[in-house]
């Protein structure tokens, strides 16, 4: 029956019980004797009572809807409130349901795109910076050299030291290409872009170790990248964020796939709201089809054993469950360019 007449009916009872009582043997005498105002305020009462209950009942499922919009994360797929009561409560919840599965799909659409057309621009970035400006600035290196050769012994002496400033920032261009576009992750292998990217942010204040199995199932291109991201987003915020002294990258096999689990000894999240880091990682793992959770100080440490710190996991499903809107690529989009080593 429609919530209308549902409604409409229930007033109609209380008000049919009400003219019954006033038309009936009952009489109020003036003054109201303690007996008929008992009856009256037990009446009234029990009316009230029933029409609370049955509009609580009535009405329930559209404040579990009301809980779930509050509640509702595109970048946390999947929940749905379940469909209950009769008419047209129970189509507006299928309604909203509906809804968000177009949210959601829209959703994935249009930040499949914007993140090929970031890779795309990564990848055109870090082969400007190797074709461009890296030979440009060895072309300066060899001019420095050979003017240091044949310059007298204290202009000598200057031209090495700007030689060794130009070649410092000669490596720091190809540490951020390498950033950039992970050439090792096309040449050799997840496997060896995590061990990669486990010595280049371990440093004097932060020990990086990895562990990872050697049994990993067969995954394809676009699946080891999202693991190579997210490993690299969670390492950067533990040397941003996290103050920690230690990390670890642990790579191995399950029932349904792959786990990346990425932790460290950290101050932890502490409650704070996720920023663009964590969000980007979750719109990554969407891609797909995975699962990220950030925990924080639930998870022992990488020596000590003892919770605290910050772990992130990604469980990918193999073979990877792509939705038919993701990935979807970018027009003129160049092809991958490893930067050098």
């Amino acid at each position: 029956m429609p919530l209308f007449w549902r409604i409409f009916l229930l007033n109609a009872v209380v008000l049919i019980v009400a003219t019954a009582l006033l038309l009936g043997p009952v009489t109020v005498s003036t003054p109201v004797l303690l007996t008929e105002a008992a009856v009256l305020t037990a009446g009234l009462a029990a009316m009230l009572v029933a029409n609370a209950l049955l509009l609580r009942i009535g009405l329930a499922p559209l404040q579990r809807l009301t809980r779930a919009m509050t509640t509702t994360d595109l970048l946390r797929p999947g929940h749905r409130p379940a469909v209950g009561g009769r008419g047209e409560i129970a189509e507006l919840i299928t309604t909203f349901n509906t809804m968000l599965d177009r949210l959601e799909d829209e959703r994935a659409t249009s930040s499949a795109r914007a993140l090929s057309a970031q890779e795309a621009e990564r990848r055109r970035v870090a082969r400007e910076l190797h074709d461009e400006v890296g030979q440009s600035l060895t072309a300066v290196l060899l001019q420095l050299k050979r003017a240091a050769d044949h310059a007298p012994p204290g202009l000598g002496e200057e031209l090495r030291q700007v030689q060794e400033a130009t070649r410092a920032g000669l490596e720091e261009i190809r540490r951020i290409a390498r950033r950039l576009r992970p050439g090792v992750l096309d040449e050799l292998g997840l496997a060896s872009a995590l061990k990669a990217l486990a010595a280049e942010f371990a440093g004097p204040g932060l020990d990086v170790r990895h562990r990872l199995a050697p049994d990993l199932p067969p995954l394809d291109r676009e699946a080891e990248l999202v693991l190579y991201r997210v490993a690299q987003e969670a390492l950067t915020n533990t040397v941003r964020h996290a103050r920690a002294h230690r990390a670890e990258i642990a790579l191995h096999r399950t029932p349904g796939g792959v786990e990346l689990r990425v932790r460290d000894d950290g101050r932890g999240t502490g409650g704070a709201p996720e920023g663009a880091g964590i969000r980007g990682m979750r719109e990554r793992a969407l891609l797909i089809g995975a699962g990220l959770t950030v925990e924080s100080g639930t998870e022992p440490t990488v020596e000590s054993g003892a919770g605290g710190g910050t772990v992130v996991r990604l469980a990918v499903p193999v073979p990877v469950r792509f939705p038919a809107h993701t990935l979807v690529p970018v027009r003129g989009s160049a092809p991958a360019h490893a930067p050098p080593p």
